[in-house]
C-alpha cells in the first residue's frame, strides 16, 4: 500500500511534494502546502492575518483565511490553468499558519503583524497574506519597505482607502494615505484598479476606475500599471470587493459595477513583467458568501500570483487550447 496519500499538509517531508488528496477531506492548508515554521529554502510563505476590528461596515473577514484555504481545495488537484504546470515543482511554498493576535489588546495588533512579517521576510521568502480587513496591508507594507525601500503599490479595490489620516484614528479606509505620507508607498509609481467610490483626493495614485476598465479593457489597465511601476518593487494588495458582488458577495463593503473574476485573474497574470515582492488578499467575509463563490475567487487569485512567480522562476508552460 502506498502510504503517500492524504493529509499532506502535515505529512509531507518537503515543500515541493504533491500527494493525492480527497478534495472534501484531509488536513486543510492553502493548496495543501506543508504546514511549517521552517523558512529554510522557502520561496513563498502563505500566512493568514485574521483581524477585522478596523472595518467600517460589516464584520466577519477575520474568518477569511480559513475560507480561502477551503476555497482552494480543487486548485491543488490539477496543473495550473492556463500555464499547464505544477508551480510547486519550481516554487517552494509553505503554509505558515496564522499570525497570532490578541484582539483584546487592540493597540498591539499592527506591531504584531509587522513583527510577524519582519521575521518571515528576513529569511528572503516572499509573503502571500490572507486577511482580515484591508488595514492589515499597512503593517505588511511597512515590513516590506524595510527591505525594499518605498513600495510601488498595485491596489485592486472598489475603494480608494486614502481617506485623510490624522496619525491617530485608523480604519480600513485610511491606511494608504498614512503609508504614502510616511514614505512607505511611492504613490508616483502606484496604481489603483477597479475603483468605483468617490474621494476628493487621489493621493498621487493613478486611478483606473471600474467604468474605465469596462470601456477600455483589462489589457489597457495592465499596460498602464506595468509602465508606471517600471522596475520598482511591486506589492499587490487585492481587496476582494474589487470584484463585482455578483462574483464576490462575501465581503463587508460590496459595491456594484465592479470587475468580473476572469478580469481579476487576467490582471494578475498580466503583472508578470514586474518585480513582484509580495501580495495580500483581503476582505473575504464568508458569512455573506454563497456556495463559496467569494472564497473560490480569492483562492484562485492567490494561486495565479503563485503561478506567475513560478513562471518567472523558470517553470515551463504547456498551455492547451486557444488562449
Amino acid at each position: 500500500m502506498n502510504d503517500e496519500k492524504g493529509d499532506q499538509a502535515f505529512r509531507v517531508t518537503t515543500e515541493t511534494e504533491m500527494w493525492p488528496e480527497m478534495t472534501y477531506a484531509g488536513a486543510l492548508s492553502f493548496l495543501r502546502r506543508k504546514y511549517s515554521r521552517s523558512l529554510d529554502g522557502v520561496d513563498v510563505v502563505v500566512s493568514g492575518i485574521p483581524y477585522d476590528n478596523a472595518v467600517t461596515y460589516r464584520s466577519g473577514c477575520r474568518l477569511g483565511p480559513r475560507a480561502i484555504r477551503a476555497g482552494g481545495v480543487q486548485l491543488s488537484e490539477l496543473k495550473h490553468f492556463p500555464y499547464g504546470f505544477d508551480p510547486f515543482e519550481t516554487l517552494s511554498v509553505i503554509d505558515y499558519g496564522d499570525c497570532y493576535l490578541d484582539p483584546h489588546m487592540p493597540l498591539t495588533i499592527f506591531d504584531a503583524i509587522e513583527a510577524h512579517a519582519d521575521h518571515i521576510l528576513a529569511s528572503g521568502a516572499k509573503m502571500l497574506s490572507f486577511g482580515g480587513d484591508h488595514s492589515v496591508a499597512y503593517p505588511l507594507l511597512k515590513a516590506h519597505a524595510k527591505i525594499h525601500g518605498p513600495i510601488t503599490l498595485v491596489q485592486f479595490d472598489a475603494h480608494c482607502d486614502t481617506w485623510p489620516d490624522d496619525g491617530v484614528r485608523f480604519d480600513h479606509g485610511t491606511m494608504f494615505d498614512r503609508a504614502v505620507n510616511e514614505g512607505v508607498v511611492d504613490a508616483s509609481t502606484s496604481t489603483q484598479v477597479g475603483l468605483r467610490t468617490y474621494n476628493d483626493s487621489d493621493c498621487g495614485f493613478e486611478i483606473l476606475t471600474s467604468p474605465w476598465i469596462h470601456r477600455n479593457g483589462i489589457d489597457a489597465a495592465i499596460e498602464i500599471v506595468n509602465e508606471r511601476a517600471g522596475d520598482n518593487p511591486v506589492y499587490l494588495s487585492f481587496d476582494i470587493d474589487g470584484l463585482d458582488p455578483a462574483f464576490a458577495p462575501g465581503t463587508g463593503t460590496p459595491v456594484s459595477g465592479g470587475l468580473a473574476s476572469w478580469q481579476g485573474m487576467e490582471f494578475i497574470r498580466g503583472l508578470e513583467p514586474l518585480n513582484l515582492v509580495g501580495m495580500d488578499l483581503v476582505e473575504v467575509a464568508p458569512a455573506y458568501d454563497h456556495a463559496e463563490i467569494t472564497a473560490i475567487a480569492a483562492a484562485t487569485m492567490a494561486f495565479n500570483w503563485l503561478a506567475v512567480l513560478a513562471k518567472k522562476q523558470g517553470a515551463a508552460t504547456h498551455p492547451v487550447g486557444r488562449l
